[in-house]
């Protein structure tokens, strides 16, 4: 048996597809006039892009939508004038394409790895895979093709790159093996997305797991079994049976209620990054938007985006949803976000520096110009606007100045606004948490961002290897915080929700239940098992488990005791 980190629950039975990564061997110095070589380089990056447009309608159809931006980031990064003329600059000085792309490539990759930061490391995973993809085109070497591989498919490889992904039928293919990447990977997330069992961080994967072989894919355990004996197959397949009824029963709630056994209604919405999620966020049962990632509209592009674009976004957005509520963040960069066009300074920390609210209060026209396009979208429906890694009551009282600017601005032009647009604080930090009866005395709502939470509380980097043992909801302090946070809401009778991964954990939705949470904001996929774990529960219930759970010391307790709990339940 092989080991590695589940990153898409589910049993896959099936034969290994090994996908080896072929050998790209090119001249580093170029044999053509700088003039031709430069041409060779952009009819290659053009029909990488023709390809990845096709690739992106596919991914479409099999992922959604929302998942399909990897691939638009890679085209947005292929026409990059910063790489092109970069690239251009190395030719000129004597090098071919290949090497000239390679050594830009590798300059950036170099500096993201060497981040941090969790997201500014998957940058790296972009630009090689965007690197390859050119350099094939110009070699004239093939990407592995999985679009015609047989029912019943396991692949294996050390990467899985978004356009291999792209070509799957998730119909077709049983599970996926591969030896690096982890939860946040691209493999992992359009695995996730598609339905596909996936381990990720299977060491000796490739040498181990012969082409044609049997092998069993445990997603939910993290477990890839090889050559598996009679009896092992019979119960991964009764397991698979299991899961697959099980995934078969929830549909019963889709576009129920979220509702506890004893009667307490909870809000479920979800988390998306584009417009396009919020038609799939409703296909889902959600019951609305609770967190839109508005960074995204900023990232892998030239110039931000102008106001009527955001604007038209945040339009198309609430059109989409047909009257539910969205929540829009407003721009949360800094940390592990990038976006190359506001040109963000390098801070030594950047998670304690300028960051979330923040930087939009330092770069008040960039901040303006997203309210004013948020006050005029304010008219088309049930819109509400959350603020991110709020630490101060100052913070949230300028950020509301600021939009009352905003709407000066708009009446001062004439063009119509919306005259009360609800302002809510993410729950991020131990400072906010700290001050939250003073912060819900002026905020709308709360949402609280279990991802950045956990990590500020217990002092950690989630993206660590060393210190990951602490990043975890169910350490002590942190459910504290929750029920601290929850408590203070409830008091000053303001909606308190919760938007991180956490809201997805069925080992914690009795003790969110006790603690009085208003609502869960969630991805797409998630919506059907959230509601379906709050229909198991009586407030009853819920409290006993709560109180048990708090009166324990540390995380190993409450985990295993949280595991037990959800068992049983």
């Amino acid at each position: 048996m092989l080991h590695g980190t589940a990153v898409s629950e589910g049993i896959g039975l099936g034969r290994v597809m090994l996908l080896e990564e072929c050998s790209l061997v090119y001249r580093e110095e170029r044999t053509n006039g700088a003039q031709a070589e430069r041409e060779r380089f952009r009819q290659a990056a053009e029909a990488y892009r023709r390809k990845t447009q096709a690739q992106m309608e596919h991914l479409k159809r099999s992922a959604g939508e929302e998942d399909a931006w990897i691939l638009e980031a890679h085209m947005a990064m292929s026409g990059d004038p910063s790489l092109l003329r970069r690239v251009g600059e190395r030719i000129d000085q004597g090098k071919s394409a290949e090497a000239a792309l390679q050594e830009v490539c590798g300059g950036y990759i170099e500096v993201f790895s060497a981040s941090s930061d969790e997201l500014t490391r998957r940058r790296a995973e972009d630009v090689r895979e965007l690197c390859r993809a050119i350099q094939r085109e110009l070699l004239g070497v093939e990407e592995a093709d999985v679009r015609h591989a047989p029912k019943g498919t396991v692949l294996v490889a050390r990467e899985l790159s978004a356009a291999v992904m792209a070509g799957i039928d998730n119909e077709n293919i049983a599970g996926i093996v591969t030896e690096g990447g982890g939860m946040t990977s691209h493999s992992s997330i359009l695995a996730r997305a598609m339905g596909v069992p996936a381990v990720c961080g299977v060491k000796g994967a490739v040498s181990r797991l012969a082409d044609g072989a049997f092998v069993i894919v445990d997603g939910t355990r993290g477990d890839v079994i090889f050559t598996p004996k009679p009896e092992e197959i019979e119960a991964y397949q009764k397991r698979q049976d299991a899961f697959l009824e099980k995934r078969r029963r929830i549909q019963y709630f889709l576009h129920k209620k979220t509702q506890a056994k004893s009667g307490e209604e909870f809000k479920l919405l979800c988390n998306i990054s584009m417009p396009s999620g919020a038609a799939r966020a409703l296909e889902a049962g959600g019951e609305g938007v609770g967190l839109f990632r508005t960074e995204y509209l900023f990232m892998n592009r030239q110039h931000p985006p102008c106001e009527e674009e955001q604007y038209q976004a945040y339009a198309q957005t609430l059109r989409d949803l047909k009257g539910r509520p969205l929540t829009i963040r407003t721009l949360d960069v800094g940390g592990d976000k990038e976006a190359a066009c506001l040109e963000l300074a390098q801070e030594a920390n950047p998670f304690l520096g300028l960051r979330g609210i923040r930087w939009c209060l330092k770069n008040r026209e960039v901040f303006l110009t997203q309210l004013r396009a948020l006050l005029r979208a304010g008219v088309l429906g049930d819109l509400r606007v959350m603020l991110p890694m709020v630490s101060t009551l100052e913070e949230l009282r300028e950020a509301r100045a600021l939009l009352d600017q905003a709407r000066s601005q708009l009446k001062a032009q004439g063009l119509p606004c919306v005259g009360n647009l609800p302002v809510g604080i993410m729950i991020e930090t131990p400072a906010a948490v700290l001050t939250a009866a003073a912060l819900a005395r002026e905020a709308d709502f709360f949402s609280i961002g279990t991802n950045d939470l956990v990590g500020y509380v217990m002092a950690c980097d989630r993206g660590s290897p060393q210190v990951s043992g602490l990043y975890s909801p169910m350490q002590p302090a942190v459910l504290h915080a929750l029920r601290e946070v929850i408590r203070l809401g409830r008091e000053r009778n303001i909606p308190v929700s919760l938007c991180g991964e956490a809201a997805a954990d069925p080992r914690l939705t009795p003790l969110l239940i006790s603690f009085g949470l208003s609502g869960f904001s969630v991805a797409a996929a998630s919506v059907l098992a959230v509601r379906a774990a709050v229909a198991r529960w009586t407030k009853g219930a819920a409290d006993q488990v709560a109180e048990a759970a708090l009166a324990m010391g540390t995380e190993a307790e409450v985990q295993a005791y949280l595991r037990q709990v959800a068992v049983e339940a």
